[in-house]
C-alpha cells in the first residue's frame, strides 16, 4: 500500500485505478498485501472493488471480505506480551499498538503513534499494555523517531527473541511478528487457497517488509522510490514512483508480456 499503491499523500492515483480495472477485465486477478487491519483496509477494498482475499497485518492473516471469513491466521506466540513489555520498559519513549482481529489497541500514544492512527484512519482503543488480552495478537507496532529505530534494533538483536521476528515497515515503525511470518510467507499460503494454485504471482512493493513477498513471487517488481534493499531483490525496477502510477506501469508490462490485446 504505502509507497506503492498509495501516493505520498495517501491517495490512489486514477491512473492506477484505471489500469487495475483494465487488468481484471482481461481476466487478471488483483489484490493487496498490507500491514493494515481488517477494519482499516475496508475503505480501500471498496475503492478498489477487490474480489480476491487480502493479505493483512503484514502477512499474519488472509481475509476474504466477500465471505467475511479468515482464510489463514498465524498469531504471535504466548510470550509476545512479555516480549513487548520488556521492550517497552527498556524504551518507554516509544509509542505502540497491539493489532488483533477485533481491532487496534494503543498502549502509548506518542506523536508518531498519533500520526499513524491519523494516516491510517484507525479508531483505536486505549489500554495499558499489561491489560490487553493476550489472545490472537497478530502484530505489535512500535512508533518512534527515526533516530530511535537503531536503538530498538540493537535491543532486539541483543535479546535474541527466538519465537518472534521484527521488521522495519517505515522510517518510524518497527513491528513484531511471529517467527517466519511476512507478506512473503502469506503469499505462499495464498497459493494453497482453493483455485489459486495454478496462478502466476506478480508482486510489487517498496520497503523492507515487502522483500520476502518480492522474493517468493514468480516475478517481483518495485517502484522507483523503493528502498535499495528492495531494488536489489526485484527482477524489475520500474521507471515510475508511487506518485507517478508505478502500479499502472507494472500492469502494462504484464499485459505486454502476456501479449494480450487490450484495445
Amino acid at each position: 500500500m504505502d509507497g506503492t499503491l498509495l501516493t505520498s499523500k495517501k491517495k490512489i492515483n486514477d491512473g492506477d485505478l484505471e489500469a487495475i480495472k483494465r487488468f481484471t477485465a482481461l481476466g487478471g486477478k488483483f489484490t493487496v498485501a498490507t500491514g493494515r487491519t481488517i477494519q482499516t483496509f475496508e475503505q480501500y477494498r471498496d475503492a478498489l472493488d477487490l474480489r480476491e482475499p487480502v493479505i493483512l497485518y503484514n502477512g499474519a492473516l488472509i481475509y476474504d471480505y466477500s465471505s467475511k471469513e479468515t482464510l489463514y491466521m498465524n498469531p504471535l506466540p504466548e510470550n509476545a506480551k512479555d516480549v513487548a513489555l520488556e521492550i517497552y520498559e527498556t524504551m518507554p519513549e516509544a509509542g505502540g499498538e497491539v493489532l488483533r482481529p477485533d481491532g487496534t489497541y494503543v498502549f502509548r500514544n506518542n506523536d508518531y503513534e498519533k500520526l499513524h492512527t491519523e494516516l491510517c484512519g484507525i479508531d483505536p482503543e486505549y489500554a495499558d499494555l499489561k491489560d490487553i488480552d493476550s489472545r490472537e495478537w497478530l502484530k505489535v507496532l512500535f512508533a518512534m523517531a527515526p533516530e530511535e529505530i537503531p536503538h530498538m534494533e540493537l535491543l532486539v538483536h541483543q535479546n535474541g527473541y527466538d519465537s518472534i521476528d521484527f521488521v522495519k515497515s517505515s522510517n518510524i515503525f518497527y513491528e513484531m511478528l511471529t517467527k517466519g511470518v511476512s507478506k512473503g510467507s502469506a503469499l505462499q499460503e495464498y497459493r494453497k487457497l482453493e483455485g489459486y494454485g495454478d496462478y502466476t504471482f506478480v508482486s510489487i512493493g517498496d520497503y523492507d517488509n515487502d522483500v520476502e513477498m518480492i522474493e517468493y513471487a514468480d516475478f517481483g517488481a518495485c517502484p522507483s522510490n523503493a528502498q535499495d534493499s528492495v531494488k536489489s531483490k526485484a527482477k524489475l525496477v520500474l521507471e515510475k514512483s508511487c506518485d507517478e502510477c508505478a502500479v499502472a506501469e507494472l500492469i502494462d508490462y504484464i499485459i505486454a508480456k502476456c501479449k494480450v490485446n487490450n484495445k
